[in-house]
């Protein structure tokens, strides 16, 4: 195998995309999508989101200090590429992508309804990088679409046919190839006598 240096930049690829909710108080509210969101802590549950000082939405939620990420199917990635390369101070995209704002439980942002999953977030820190500041937040709030719940309460978000941001692109993730845990599981004895 031979590789070649590349210059230092962003590699990590594929991460989630997601559509991000926020809005301010009397003004309609807006959607950024991000490719740079993350965990960080799961207990209190907590999440990162990287956005330019130049967006929109910056601004939105430095004020509020709110906001709700909405992950992305399928058939949400033509409103997903829309509401990363228009502005909200241009456009309404919950109008013009046909999006429903749903109320929130925990925050005054709303969500997107057609999203499976809805994170409400409350910003406990900011942190300025460069061409971005990261916004890390608590999770307040979740909210779920219950057509991917079994009749034993299990959520198969799997099923909802998400989407991944690689690198320019998106792409609806594929087959499991494997589960948590499996490199060290112990292989189940057949019962089987050898004949």
């Amino acid at each position: 195998m031979s590789k070649i240096s590349f210059k230092p930049g962003n590699m990590l690829y594929p991460v989630p995309a997601v559509m991000v909710s926020c809005a301010r108080k009397g003004e309609k509210p807006n959607i950024i999508t991000v490719a740079w969101a993350g965990t960080v802590c799961s207990s209190p549950a907590m999440l990162s989101i990287a956005v330019r000082k130049e967006r929109y939405s910056h601004a939105i939620i430095s004020e509020t200090k709110e906001f709700v990420v909405n992950l992305v199917t399928k058939k949400l990635t033509f409103a997903t590429d829309y509401c990363g390369v228009k502005s909200g101070r241009d456009v309404d995209k919950f109008k013009e992508m046909h999006l429903t704002p749903q109320e929130s439980q925990n925050v005054s942002a709303p969500g997107i309804a057609e999203s499976p999953v809805n994170i409400e977030c409350r910003v406990v820190d900011v942190k300025p990088l460069g061409s971005h500041d990261l916004f890390i937040a608590e999770v307040v709030g979740v909210t779920v679409d219950d057509s991917y719940m079994d009749s034993k309460n299990v959520f198969h978000l799997n099923d909802a046919g998400l989407v991944a941001y690689s690198h320019g692109e998106y792409y609806e993730l594929g087959k499991k190839i494997g589960r948590f845990g499996y490199s060290v599981q112990k292989k189940k004895k057949s019962n089987k006598k050898s004949k």
